[in-house]
Formats: C-alpha cells, sequence, structure tokens
C-alpha cells in the first residue's frame, strides 16, 4: 500500500520516475546520492526508497534531531552523527555494518549542499572497511528521475575508482545547477 502511495505521489504528481533498483538481497551497501543541492533532495530519497521498497538508512548532523523532528527522522530511518565528537567516523561506521544484518547507508560525497571540487572521501573508505558495494545514486533534476545504478566494488585504488564513480554523474544537474558537483 504505502510504495503504491509513494509511486501515485511520486510518478503522476510530481512527474518524477524511478530508473533502476537495488536488489533486496543485497542487504549491505553505502548508496551515494549525487548531485545533492537541496532539501528537497531528501524527499526524491524517501519516495525513491518508498518505490524500490527496500529499507535504506542515513546519517545527518545531530543538530536535526531536536524534538519534534528527531521523531520523524527516526521514523524514516535517520541516525545522529556527532560531527565534533574526536572519533574515527570511518571506523564507526564500518562497525555498524559488522554489527547489523541489514545496512543499507545513503549519504551525499559532497557534504554539503554548497558547490564542491572535490568528494569527501569517508564514503569510500567506509566501503572499503565494510567490505560493501557502493550504489551510485543520481538526482536527475532535468529529466525528473532518481536513478540507482548497479553495485561498484571498490578496489582500493581510489583515484582510478573515483573516475569511474564520476563517469555516472557527468552532464547531470542538481535542483540548483550552480551548485551541482561537476565530474573534472
Amino acid at each position: 500500500m504505502k510504495q503504491k502511495l509513494y509511486s501515485f505521489i511520486f510518478c503522476r504528481l510530481f512527474g518524477w520516475k524511478v530508473v533502476g533498483t537495488i536488489d533486496s538481497n543485497l542487504k549491505k551497501c553505502i548508496v551515494i546520492a549525487v548531485p545533492h543541492t537541496s532539501w528537497w533532495d531528501f524527499f526524491l530519497g524517501i519516495f525513491s526508497r518508498g518505490i524500490i521498497n527496500v529499507e535504506i538508512n542515513f546519517l545527518a548532523k545531530k543538530e536535526l534531531f531536536v524534538f519534534p523532528f528527531n521523531y520523524f527522522f527516526k521514523w524514516v530511518g535517520g541516525a545522529p552523527l556527532n560531527r565534533g565528537r574526536k572519533e574515527n567516523k570511518v571506523d564507526a561506521i564500518a562497525k555498524i555494518f559488522s554489527e547489523k544484518e541489514i545496512f543499507r547507508l545513503a549519504l551525499a560525497p559532497e557534504g554539503t549542499r554548497k558547490k564542491v571540487e572535490y568528494w569527501r572521501t569517508g564514503f569510500y573508505y567506509m566501503a572499503l572497511k565494510a567490505n560493501v558495494p557502493i550504489i551510485p545514486g543520481v538526482f536527475d533534476y532535468k529529466n525528473k528521475q532518481v536513478i540507482f545504478n548497479k553495485p561498484f566494488y571498490p578496489t582500493g585504488n581510489i583515484e582510478e575508482d573515483f573516475k569511474i564513480l564520476h563517469s555516472y554523474y557527468k552532464g547531470i544537474t542538481g535542483k540548483n545547477p550552480d551548485k551541482s558537483f561537476t565530474p573534472k
């Protein structure tokens, strides 16, 4: 029922579509959501996740998890991240992967909705350490589609792997094109 409701709202009312999926047998992965230029990206992710009917979690700055919003964010799969704490985030998140039977983590490698020239590398090292694939997810506002690409397994050669990952985003612009990540 929820899947049909999400599909009706997202596809029929908003005119968007979801291309691809995440195999439900893939219990652990990191979904990168690019480009991340607007708060609307969060809602695209929520609707897309509901349409493909796959549980996907996310991390957000702990400042967002205040009453009454904390209940909503936790309900939709969010977990607060203390960005100020002096802990190795890669190790902490890799540990979560080892402790959970199902954990698909969505995050934006840009780390912000502002224009960036480079991605942060934490997601890549998390995937390596946890031995999980990366799913390149695309927010294509021009064509009104959210794309889930096939799993990419990092090799440990970050320069070459980023060339491959960046290739999924050539010519893609976010809601705010001037803030979109442009692969080199």
